[in-house]
Formats: C-alpha cells, structure tokens, sequence
C-alpha cells in the first residue's frame, strides 16, 4: 500500500497542467483501460462516465487526476466538479480525450483517474444479517459490474471475486455497474480459502453464517430456504458453475426454478434474484 500511496504521490506532483499529444503519460492511461497488469501494478484506473465519477467521489475513492476536455461551456455537472475539484485537473485535447473515453460519438467533458480501492478482507464489517455475495471465477468484467449494482441496490454489504477471473475494475465493469462497485466493498480474493477462513472467524464470534450456494440443479428450491441470517451467497463461473471447492463449502445449494427454452440463467441475473429473494423473506418474516 506505501508504495501505491508515493507513486501516487510522485504522479501527481509531475502532472501538466494542458496534455495535448499521445506522450508517455498519455499512453500510459491509455494502458490502464485493456491492460490489467498495468491497473493492478500502478493500483490505478480510468473512469469514465457521470455516474460512475460522481459515486467514486461519493464514496471517498481517491482520486488522483479530473481529465477535462476544456470545453468553453462544460455541463453543470462537469462545472461544479471543476469549481471544486477533487484532485489535480489536466486539460486534455479532444481527441484524446475521446479514446481514453471508448468514445465514438465525441469527447466527454471529464475522466477520472482513480486509484484502486484496498482488497483487504477487513474492510467487510457485516451486521447481523449481513449479506455478501461471492462472484467465482467470473469471466466477463461486464457481469460483475452488473452484480455489483444488483448488489447494492439489494441491500448486500460485499462482493468477494475469487479465484482466476475477470477484473473488477476494468472500465466494462465500472460501466456496467453504473458507479455501484464503489459503493460497497468489491474485493479480489485468491480463493475460496480465504473467504471461508473470514466465516469461520465470524461463526467463532457467535454469528450464525449459512453458505448458500446457486446452481440451476440444486436439487432445494430457492424460495424454500430460511435466508434470514448472516448469508454469504456464491455465484458460480457463468460457464462451469462453482468449482469444487465452494461446492463443498456450501451448507446449502439452491436453485431458481425456470421454465422456457432457457437452460440457464445469466451469472449476475441468477445472483440478483437470489438477493432480492433474501430481502423479500426478511420484509415477511414475524418480528421478533
């Protein structure tokens, strides 16, 4: 992290006021949109989009650059952000501008240059019905950031990648996501060791964790589970499923019946309807 923290530090001091031509710096953000390496070495990325660089700033991502396009009569958004900005501003030539914002219909007014955020288990401090939702080996970076926004607009308190996958924060997902990746914690996690070492922490202080696993053959009917405690709900590979070893972690897998001549359901849907089955059970339940 002290490394991330200085380099970001050095970046930020060296930063030109104007950039108008494809020189080191240029290419260098131009690197953090299609190369993972990159972004994961330098723990930086590029936003892109109203929503999604009001919600980083929301919710405290540090942010190191505003990229402008210098436009003589910037929208209101783009005005207040600029009167106040968050961090440095670098005027950026249109035409730059527009490839940095996988745009072809123009330049758009701001970019973000962020940082990315720490992965650290213990930014998760669940309640006492907390929800948390593992994605495994997801391969498409646009059906994270979908999870994430069903995610938070579900009441969940974490999303948990693990094993080898797409990354969370490549430009796709932050799309996708429509800013909610920032929102709650997104965390990469090796394996599902890691995360099962977390619940068994949290079972030892008492809380009473069910690891509830979706596959379209579960043989137990979604709606038929008793969701209303701490629930970790794990998402499988949208080709192949969990992998064994979340198989054999769950203490329960469920499926969501369907009909049609779908044989499946999407990834990120399957893990939407299962949280919004949890809330749906928790606002039914008898108090007390």
């Amino acid at each position: 992290m002290s490394r991330r923290r200085s380099a970001g530090h050095e970046h930020r001091s060296s930063l030109p006021v104007r950039l108008e031509r494809r020189n080191a710096l240029f290419q260098q953000w131009q690197s953090l949109l299609t190369n993972r390496t990159k972004r994961t070495r330098g723990g930086e990325m590029i936003v892109q989009g109203v929503r999604p660089i009001t919600q980083a700033i929301a919710q405290g991502v540090q942010i190191r650059a505003l990229l402008s396009d210098g436009r003589a009569q910037p929208s209101r958004w783009a005005r207040d952000l600029l009167e106040s900005p968050a961090a440095p501003v670098v005027e950026v030539a249109p035409e730059l501008m527009a490839e940095l914002g996988e745009r072809e219909d123009g330049a758009p007014e701001l970019l973000a240059l962020a940082a990315v955020p720490s992965e650290a288990l213990d930014r998760l401090t669940p309640t006492d019905s907390a929800v948390v939702v593992v994605f495994d080996r997801p391969s498409g970076p646009g059906n994270i950031g979908s999870l994430a926004r069903s995610a938070d607009a579900l009441g969940a308190e974490g999303l948990l990648i693990t094993g080898h996958s797409a990354d969370a924060w490549d430009p796709a997902a932050i799309r996708a996501s429509t800013g909610s990746i920032f929102a709650l914690p997104v965390l990469r996690v090796p394996s599902h060791r890691e995360v099962l070492e977390w619940i068994a922490a949290r079972r030892a202080l008492g809380e009473p964790w069910t690891v509830l696993g979706l596959d379209e053959a579960g043989g137990h009917e979604l709606s038929a589970e008793d969701l209303s405690g701490p629930t970790l709900v794990v998402i499988g590979n949208e080709t192949v499923g969990m992998s064994a070893g979340w198989r054999e972690a769950c203490d329960v897998i469920a499926e969501i019946p369907i009909g049609g001549s779908a044989s499946s359901l999407n990834a990120a849907v399957a893990g939407s309807i299962a949280l919004y089955e949890i809330q749906r059970q928790r606002r039914t339940a008898p108090p007390g």
